[in-house]
C-alpha cells in the first residue's frame, strides 16, 4: 500500500514498474545492473481515488500524463533499485499531497498608486533614454 495519507491509499497493485541501465557515474554497477526504476500507473483506471482528486492531478500534471491516462515516474538517484522504486513512489506521494487540497481562490487586487507612479516614471525614463540615441533632425 502506498499510504497518502488516513484517507487515500493505493495499493500496490495498480503499479507496475520498469527498470532499466543508469545513466551517469557509477563505474561497472552502471554497466551491468538495471537500476534505473519507472514506475507506471494507469491514473484514467484507477479505482483508489475520487473523481474529483483524479480532475485536479490531471489540471496540476497533465502534461506528465499520457493521453491514454498513463503516468510515468523516473528514478535513477541511487545506484540500487529498491531505493530507486522507494524514490519513484515517494515522487508520486508528494504530487498527491499536493493536489489532495484545494487551491486557494484569489482575490483580485489592484496596484496601488505609488506602484503606478513608479511603472509610469520608470516608462518615461526609458522613453527619454531612446529619443536621446536618435539623431537630432
Amino acid at each position: 500500500m502506498l499510504l497518502i495519507n488516513e484517507k487515500l491509499q493505493i495499493p500496490l497493485r495498480e503499479f507496475k514498474f520498469r527498470f532499466a541501465r543508469s545513466s551517469g557515474p557509477g563505474g561497472q554497477n552502471v554497466n551491468k545492473l538495471n537500476t534505473k526504476a519507472t514506475l507506471i500507473w494507469a491514473i484514467a483506471g484507477s479505482q483508489s481515488i475520487s473523481a474529483s482528486h483524479k480532475t485536479r492531478f490531471f489540471a496540476s500534471y497533465g502534461r506528465r500524463i499520457s493521453t491514454d491516462g498513463v503516468l510515468q515516474i523516473q528514478s535513477q538517484r541511487f545506484r540500487d533499485q529498491g531505493r530507486n522504486v522507494a524514490d519513484c513512489l515517494e515522487k508520486l506521494r508528494a504530487m498527491l499531497q499536493g493536489t489532495f487540497l484545494p487551491a486557494k481562490p484569489r482575490k483580485a487586487t489592484k496596484p496601488r498608486k505609488a506602484a503606478i507612479e513608479r511603472r509610469l516614471r520608470e516608462k518615461s525614463r526609458q522613453a527619454d533614454k531612446k529619443r536621446a540615441r536618435k539623431k537630432p533632425t
